[in-house]
């Protein structure tokens, strides 16, 4: 596994202290770090979101289970990947986890190998989006920086209008213009009209998420 997934940690959640153990024994024998909960409300009193790594959950624990578990997590907005695990699942059950975006299901007793190919999966999702969202801070960060008027031109530069024609829309000499149009591209750290394009249409999207 790669540099990031060895930086991250695998949260185990079973009542079972014993398969907690052997997981956490597994993990750390190919140098994974672990750290196991009995419950899952243990694992949210000790929940960190700059943590990275992944879930794995088993799919029946006393009071909230594993499946009631991931609802909740949807809710409280925390996408930590999720490998289910089980002694006894049916397809329904796979069927609704893994719509609502579980990384595996595991029946026990499964195979050590597909264990660590779940994780690092797992912890490649995990490193993306972690990676995605730290850009889009970034971008949304150099945004707060441009004036209304900036950003207004910013607007109709990516929307593909010239210099005079921003100028006639706006109601401002072409000089303007031109003044405002440098002072987005620095700001933004474009290259381009065609980088800051692309950087605009992720702070859309941010916006109507």
């Amino acid at each position: 596994m790669g540099a990031e997934a060895e930086a991250a940690t695998v949260f185990i959640v079973d009542d079972d202290e014993s398969i907690c153990e052997a997981l956490c024994n597994l993990l750390n024998s190919v140098g994974l770090a672990a750290k196991p909960f009995g419950s899952c409300e243990e694992f949210l009193d000790h929940w960190n979101s700059r943590a990275a790594g992944c879930l794995v959950l088993d799919a029946q624990l006393p009071g909230m289970t594993g499946v009631e578990f991931q609802e909740k997590l949807r809710e409280l907005d925390i996408r930590i990947p999720i490998i289910f695990m089980t002694a006894h699942g049916d397809i329904p059950m796979v069927r609704k986890v893994m719509k609502a975006g579980a990384i595996e299901f595991l029946t026990k007793p499964f195979q050590k190998e597909d264990l660590l190919v779940a994780v690092e999966q797992a912890f490649a999702i995990d490193h993306a989006r972690r990676h995605r969202e730290s850009s889009l801070q970034l971008l949304q960060s150099r945004f707060d920086l441009l004036t209304s008027r900036e950003r207004e031109v910013m607007q109709q530069v990516t929307s593909g209008l010239l210099n005079k024609q921003i100028a006639a829309e706006l109601g401002l000499s072409e000089i303007t213009i031109k003044l405002h149009r440098r002072q987005v591209m620095e700001k933004m750290q474009a290259n381009s009209v065609a980088e800051l394009a692309i950087m605009a249409a992720e702070l859309k999207k941010v916006e109507q998420a």
